[in-house]
């Protein structure tokens, strides 16, 4: 073990045994070795018998917690935890919070910061029960861990468990659409293994460099068995077996419409999408009269395009609905952190649409005269 590694683990176990600790979590693993855990939580309790060090694993396949009392058997529990090739430590103590991640070449990378006085405090105040996915992730290690990255990550997770139903079991195939940097597709992968759940991930970007950096953060997390990524288009990118669930996250215009296509094909159970810009229809609509009485929506630029965003996301749930989905258009993160906040949220029933569902949007479309690209893909 390098000699550096070794000096950042000492102070790990130091911080572990320390009575000032808060919590600590280790994940992810060092490139080329496998732990035989995914993930492990330390925090003290305080029980009738006295303080224990509570340690939560997971497997895998199950989650396993157990308590234990200061002295040799803490020791003996934490030394059997630094002997496990994570990747990553974060432990929080009264005073202090220390990052260590360990490089591709073995070494590691500390970082030492003062505590955070309004994220320590007493366990039945304790903020991270606030958060579908615990802020001291190392996810939030690799991706960076700022406040307003951490909430819009939980409005995304929350927004994700309403979808899914509470008592969904079995394996969930699950594809991210125009990942990017798979910030959120790492978190959902966090949440909903947490969940108990079997999950297979893939993330879809046209950038080849996206992919090599996703997948190399991956195998430092410690889940590239679980989540891959593949270079192409939305509508191109190959992805074998089709997915129950379908994620696009700030595609931008008409990207949102080639993910929804996609989805409806393969006939997702649940789609997530959160649109970005709409340029398409905004053009159709800078190329012709607005409809009586409706000339004072359009005639000025910024209210066109806003009306254009309005109307392209009503009638995408229009058509996801004569498709065959339940649909919900709700706002997920709070404008202040973003001002593209809204979000599709589907779910398929199988059901034929309703002659009213029909009319309503030939109506919309006619009064309009705009054909939506998605309603071009899916003819």
């Amino acid at each position: 073990m390098p000699e550096q590694l070794e000096l950042a683990l000492a102070e790990v176990r130091a911080l572990l045994l320390d009575p000032g600790l808060t919590r600590a979590v280790a994940a992810g693993r060092r490139r080329g070795q496998a732990p035989t855990l995914v993930r492990a939580e330390l925090r003290p309790v305080a029980l009738k018998a006295g303080p224990r060090l509570q340690i939560a694993t997971f497997d895998g396949s199950r989650p396993y917690t157990r308590n234990v009392a200061p002295g040799p058997e803490s020791d003996a529990a934490v030394d059997a935890l630094l002997a496990e090739p994570f990747g990553n430590w974060h432990v929080e103590t009264a005073t202090a919070t220390v990052q260590v991640r360990v490089t591709k070449k073995g070494d590691a990378q500390v970082h030492r910061a003062a505590a955070d006085r309004a994220s320590v405090a007493p366990a039945e105040h304790d903020r991270a029960k606030d958060y579908l996915l615990d802020p001291g992730d190392p996810l939030f290690a690799s991706i960076g861990g700022s406040a307003a990255k951490r909430r819009q990550v939980d409005a995304f997770l929350r927004a994700l468990a309403a979808t899914l139903p509470s008592d969904l079991t079995g394996p969930l195939r699950v594809v991210d659409l125009g990942c990017g940097n798979a910030y959120l597709t790492f978190a959902a992968y966090r949440y909903l293994t947490g969940r108990g759940l079997e999950v297979e991930l893939v993330g879809v970007d046209v950038r080849e460099d996206q992919r090599q950096r996703n997948t190399e953060l991956a195998e430092e997390l410690g889940c590239a068995d679980r989540v891959r990524f593949v270079a192409g288009t939305i509508l191109d990118a190959v992805v074998q077996p089709a997915p129950d669930l379908v994620l696009a996250l700030h595609a931008c215009d008409t990207a949102t419409d080639e993910a929804l296509a996609r989805a409806v094909r393969w006939d997702a159970r649940w789609v997530l999408a959160a649109p970005c810009c709409h340029h398409d229809l905004a053009r159709q609509l800078r190329g012709r009269p607005a409809p009586e009485p409706y000339d004072l929506l359009t005639r000025e630029g910024i209210l066109r395009e806003r009306f254009a965003d309005v109307l392209t996301d009503s009638l995408r749930a229009g058509l996801l609905r004569l498709h065959g989905y339940r649909v919900e258009v709700v706002e997920f993160v709070d404008s202040q952190h973003t001002p593209r906040n809204l979000l599709l949220r589907a779910r398929r029933t199988g059901a034929e649409p309703t002659p009213q569902q029909r009319a309503e949007y030939r109506g919309l479309v006619s009064q309009w005269q705009v054909v939506p690209r998605l309603q071009t893909l899916l003819d």
